[in-house]
């Protein structure tokens, strides 16, 4: 065995210089218990991604997404959420201050905000939250590892321990009044801060703040860099919570990051070594790698019986709206979300996946009770699909294609298109409606053929396009719909969006989810494909359209939406 490993050949990085990270942040700990405790009950969850989230954005939110962010939020059923960073820029400022003067945040929902531990910045923070009625809680922080401290900070174990405190200070001068706020500090970069270093700002922080059972105190422990293996965070954690003064008046909460790709572990084994509430973001956005992604955390529990306190069972409508606040797409391998996570593309996870489906359904037949009652123990699936919103339908229809000519590869082989995994699988059950009533292998050219005619190629004249243009920053359309012309002049939105909502209010149930640009070679020329997502009598459906400019191709798109729209309402489709 040694020769075997003998054999491997050592890389040209320099990895010699990372060797003392476990000399840094190691914590004696013959007796730890984490590794024998066991996860039963779902942690407080902190969604950051208003504030976190937001600041790794390219583009930070507006105040429309931040709203539609929070609110997403709210449904979702958190019950303590980070709005922002209130000191840092006027948008996150003015959006406390809409939580304060609206009623958008409900009674129950603990409202965060965030300071780093300087009076100016405290006292702006404190504005922002005058009038809010929910419990608050003021987040300080200040970074407490010895690089930080006398690298970016200036300051020597001393007298970083004086300026905490003086934060701490001003927190209780500013706000200390206030019966509703409580108060949460966080050692930035905990995981590089010596142990015994972080367990005294701690405790000198809960004492000066007088944390007590009836007003306890969150002390918040990140892992603002993963450095080392998610065992060592676990030691570190369990240290805290064996030695931390006033214990039974301490939330202990941890923040990880991801960059080391083990931002997940990282969290489960801090819970079982004794954290009680975690800081995340819902799909694991944030700075450099991301902070933990709670989506996963939460379902991770759902997959093993435990109740995770947050609802997940519209995953693909939390996608959607989180795509939209953030510009970011999530990958389709995602845990959970992603297109693919129900997918087998290999023939014997495929027949695993039938065979347990079938069985499932007999079982639920000899107990006389629903499928969605029973044990769930189909292969290659931790979790039924339905119970986060998805259908049964999509998962075999999927399967059921991917051994009869590669319907995705063929046409991005032949015509250089990429289809969104929805469209791929809505236009697999046109594919298998052919292939069952002929029995026939199908080409590349049949297949373009089907895709026109399922998406494409719409001539009611039912529904008619007379004129769209763009008006400053909106547009003008003119359409007609069974020969009844509607014009009508639009503010603040793009030509296409002007397009569905003349369509709508003619009468056309035209909900658009999504546009997908791709493009499509025929022959020697190529041409803008534009793939539309939409919605109609509570179902989702795809139509699309092909032109040299992305604009008409989007609106013959549309158009073609609202003409089966029309077909299908007359029974002709």
């Amino acid at each position: 065995m040694t020769d075997l490993w003998n054999r491997q050949t050592p890389s040209r990085m320099p990895s010699h210089r990372y060797a003392d990270v476990f000399a840094r942040v190691d914590v004696p700990n013959a007796d730890r218990a984490w590794p024998s405790a066991r996860l039963t009950a779902a942690p407080l969850w902190v969604p950051v991604d208003l504030r976190d989230g937001n600041q790794a954005l390219s583009e930070p939110m507006d105040p429309e997404r931040k709203r539609r962010f929070f609110e997403l939020m709210v449904r979702m059923g958190y019950k303590e959420i980070e709005v922002g960073y209130p000191s840092a820029s006027r948008t996150d400022f003015d959006f406390v201050r809409l939580i304060a003067e609206t009623d958008i945040a409900p009674d129950d929902v603990t409202i965060v905000v965030f300071t780093p531990a300087r009076r100016d910045l405290i006292e702006r923070t404190v504005a922002s939250i005058r009038g809010i009625t929910n419990p608050v809680v003021i987040h300080m922080y200040t970074a407490t590892a010895p690089t930080w401290r006398e690298a970016v900070l200036g300051h020597d174990r001393a007298s970083l321990a004086e300026l905490i405190l003086a934060g701490a200070r001003d927190v209780l001068d500013l706000a200390g009044d206030l019966p509703n706020v409580r108060f949460q500090f966080s050692p930035e970069v905990f995981t590089l801060t010596e142990p015994d270093y972080a367990l005294e700002i701690c405790d000198a922080v809960t004492d000066l703040w007088q944390a007590a059972p009836d007003r306890p105190v969150i002390l918040n422990l990140p892992a603002t860099v993963e450095i080392a293996t998610p065992n060592v965070y676990a030691d570190q954690i369990e240290f805290m919570h064996r030695n931390l003064a006033r214990r039974d008046s301490v939330i202990l909460s941890v923040h990880p990051h991801n960059d080391r790709g083990t931002g997940i572990a990282c969290a489960e084994l801090a819970v079982l070594a004794g954290a009680q509430r975690i800081e995340g973001c819902i799909f694991g956005n944030g700075e450099r790698t991301g902070n933990v992604d709670i989506a996963t955390l939460a379902l991770n529990l759902h997959a093993q019986g435990i109740d995770p306190m947050i609802d997940f069972s519209d995953i693909d409508e939390i996608r959607r709206t989180v795509e939209h606040c953030t510009r970011i797409a999530v990958h389709p391998r995602h845990p959970y979300v992603g297109d693919l996570v129900h997918t087998a593309f290999s023939g014997t996870h495929q027949d695993a996946i039938r065979k347990g489906f079938a069985e499932h359904r007999s079982r639920a037949a000899e107990l006389d009770r629903p499928p969605s009652e029973i044990a769930w123990r189909v292969p290659y699936l931790p979790v039924d699909p339905a119970d986060l919103g998805r259908t049964y339908d999509a998962v075999i229809r999927v399967n059921s294609q991917s051994g009869k000519g590669g319907i995705a590869y063929v046409l991005e082989a032949e015509f250089g298109l990429e289809l969104p995994r929805r469209a791929q699988v809505d236009f697999a059950r046109h594919v298998q409606r052919r292939t069952d009533d002929t029995g026939e292998e199908v080409t590349a050219a049949d297949l373009w053929r089907m895709f026109r005619a399922a998406y494409i190629d719409r001539d009611d004249a039912r529904v008619q396009l007379e004129r769209l243009d763009v008006v400053g920053s909106g547009a003008r359309v003119a359409v007609r719909i069974d020969g009844a012309a509607i014009r009508r002049e639009y503010d603040e939105i793009g030509p296409v969006e002007a397009l569905a909502a003349a369509l709508r209010e003619g009468g056309i149930d035209l909900d658009v989810k999504g546009l997908h640009q791709a493009s499509v070679r025929e022959g020697d020329s190529s041409e803008a494909l534009t793939m539309l997502e939409y919605r109609t009598e509570g179902e989702s459906r795809w139509a699309a359209g092909l032109d040299r400019s992305v604009l008409t191709a989007s609106t013959a798109a549309v158009l073609a939406a609202a003409r089966s729209i029309v077909e299908r309402g007359r029974g002709n489709a």
